[in-house]
């Protein structure tokens, strides 16, 4: 018994074919909009892409990019054959192209649900990413005077000034990096060289964090120096009192960002999705409901269209039989060049008559 099997006359069809030229053209719009997210996802990526350890983050955004182009090249020639299904002379030279056309359609439908998915599950890729760059971009943010560096300073301090954030978890983390330039050392005082000197790799280490770390809503000067030096400010109890530094570390925040964006998209993806399988179905069933008119001749006689020929189980195990005798007739292949190699190779038997 076919699935979804409906009856179809000269009206209908038309109305179908009509309904889906229209529905392709909205998901040509959806495919230039699943571009555009991709586009502006990429251009959000490369604005960090210095605080962040690899490419892999970018799958994605191209992933999008691919099915919008992809997406407006299936639905526009789709379109077109909606179109000239409207006339049986301009509809045959298009019936070749159906079935295979519709198979890709049909993996075209997957890779959109895998896109959709990835959006969603991206997140713990993300997150390390995002973990091992800003560690390294930390380091970097003292490197004012070497090329290739110098702007790591301005990209972390604006980053922490727009995400409201400090450090990679928290402003502890600085305490755990000299951020400070050499260049800015007077290396003759008593209490830097006792800080280098206390430190096992020589560097200069202090319980202070960049401005940017600064909280403005705070209605006390920042304290960005001896953070945790009870005795240096007063009135002051680092381990009681709200800092008026940004609490939530950078990484969070990041994380944060990227995965709402994502997740949003992947929602938006989902959407496009189902709308691009009704379409299939649609355009599947306007193929089936002209192929099997009786009377070619005849366009106003009645026909009837189905999404599969088979129920779904048949279907299934029909196509798990002709993968099975595909794997047959291989290795029947096989075994002939195998025979006819062993017989090449044998020598024919000489004997002599004395």
């Amino acid at each position: 018994m076919a699935l979804l099997k409906v009856k179809f006359n000269q009206k209908k069809r038309v109305k179908l074919a009509q309904g889906l030229w229209l529905m392709n053209w909205f998901s040509v719009f959806a495919g230039i909009l699943v571009f555009s997210m991709g586009l502006f996802l990429k251009i959000e990526l490369r604005k960090r892409s210095e605080v962040m350890d690899n490419s892999e983050s970018h799958f994605v955004p191209n992933s999008l990019i691919l099915m919008g182009i992809l997406s407006c090249a299936f639905n526009g020639f789709a379109g077109k054959i909606c179109y000239d299904s409207l006339d049986p002379a301009k509809f045959a030279k298009w019936k070749p192209l159906l079935k295979p056309y519709l198979a890709l359609c049909c993996v075209f439908n997957m890779l959109i649900f895998l896109v959709a998915l990835i959006c969603f599950l991206m997140r713990g890729s993300l997150d390390s990413t995002l973990a091992q760059g800003l560690k390294n971009g930390m380091k970097f943010y003292r490197d004012t005077d070497t090329p290739g560096r110098c702007f790591m300073k301005k990209t972390i301090d604006m980053l922490q000034i727009e995400f409201k954030c400090c450090g990679n978890n928290g402003y502890k983390d600085w305490f755990e990096i000299q951020w400070i330039s050499n260049r800015y050392l007077d290396f003759s005082s008593k209490e830097v060289k006792d800080r280098i000197k206390s430190n096992v790799d020589g560097r200069y280490l202090v319980d202070g964090v960049p401005f940017s770390c600064c909280n403005p809503s705070s209605p006390r000067p920042c304290i960005q120096y001896q953070v945790t030096n009870n005795s240096a400010h007063y009135s002051y109890d680092y381990q009681t009192e709200e800092l008026n530094l940004w609490r939530r570390g950078c990484r969070e925040a990041l994380l944060n960002y990227y995965s709402g964006l994502m997740s949003s998209m992947g929602a938006v993806i989902l959407l496009v999705w189902l709308f691009e399988m009704s379409v299939m179905v649609g355009l599947r069933l306007l193929h089936t409901s002209l192929e099997s008119i009786a009377n070619p001749e005849d366009p106003e006689c009645e026909s009837e269209g189905w999404v599969l020929e088979n129920s779904l189980k048949d279907t299934f195990k029909s196509a798990l039989e002709n993968l099975k005798k595909l794997g047959k007739f291989n290795q029947v292949e096989a075994g002939a060049e195998g025979a006819e190699g062993e017989e090449g190779g044998k020598t024919p038997a000489i004997t002599t008559v004395s």
